[in-house]
């Protein structure tokens, strides 16, 4: 169980106030999700200021010190991705914490492949030898990325929503050949701060398009500054809604993608 946060935008925009300060921000739903679980086990935020992400970790709790809050504070990025750890599959470690880095790939994951040592093993000859060099940590979450990547690197033409499709489709196939019914839990986001996809499986998800600038009702002030005769659209997708907004929750097996006019598009995921 973990909780993420991930933002796309067509222009640079401020989110502190969804990380921090808001109703059911990020960092509220580490101390005390819904469930009234605490994600404690560390924290990463993830942005693309001038195209190249930058990433900042930590293995203590968003809600300690003030450490994730001037991180959110300095974040203006046109793409953000944010993740809260409650540790299930390898310990709290720095290696072990979201979201994950390699080139310009971005990746943070809410879930658990049971009995994953069983399922890494039916992976990792599918994983291809330089990534499977890059896995530094003993998560499942390590593991699906470097996996993923395998499969962009082999097919790099085709789309990526495709990809992340295939390669979660045989997620699953595995993870039923060791056990037929145990729960999976695939929420993932992915992201080079151009493209953004992603998924929901056996964990909540909920998304909130916005198409308009406007000064925020937390903090009073607008999070763009906006270009002129420009058109803003943003999308927000989180664990759990973060204000009170008319927030709408993805479907179960669900993948889905921010296109180019930075529209949330989905699609069922074949899950048998």
């Amino acid at each position: 169980m973990c909780r993420l946060y991930a933002f796309k935008a067509n222009e640079p925009t401020r989110v502190e106030c969804s990380l921090v300060h808001a109703q059911n921000a990020l960092m509220e739903q580490s101390r005390g999700d819904r469930e009234g679980l605490v994600h404690g086990h560390g924290w990463g935020v993830a942005d693309y200021p001038n195209g190249t992400p930058i990433v900042e970790k930590q293995t203590w709790a968003a809600y300690h010190g003030e450490h994730f809050k001037k991180k959110a504070a300095r974040v203006y990025a046109g793409t953000v991705i944010a993740h809260v750890r409650r540790a299930t599959v390898g310990e709290p470690a720095i290696e072990n914490t979201h979201p994950f880095h390699n080139g310009s790939w971005i990746f943070a994951h809410n879930g658990t492949i049971p009995n994953f040592p069983e399922v890494r093993e039916l992976m990792l000859p599918f994983v291809d030898p330089f990534y499977r060099n890059e896995i530094k940590g003993t998560t499942d979450s390590e593991h699906i990325f470097m996996y993923l990547l395998s499969l962009w690197r082999q097919h790099p033409q085709e789309p990526i929503l495709d990809l992340v499709i295939s390669g979660l489709s045989h997620i699953i196939t595995w993870s039923r050949e060791v056990d037929a019914v145990a729960r999976i839990g695939l929420n993932i986001v992915l992201t080079d701060g151009r493209r953004l996809v992603g998924s929901r499986l056996g964990r909540t998800l909920w998304h909130l398009e916005r198409e308009r600038v406007f000064d925020c009702d937390i903090c009073g002030k607008s999070h763009v500054h906006h270009k002129t005769n420009a058109t803003y659209r943003g999308v927000e997708i989180a664990s759990e809604p973060i204000t009170t907004e008319n927030w709408h929750e993805l479907p179960d097996g669900t993948v889905y993608e921010v296109d180019e006019d930075l529209y949330l598009l989905n699609r069922s995921m074949p899950v048998e």
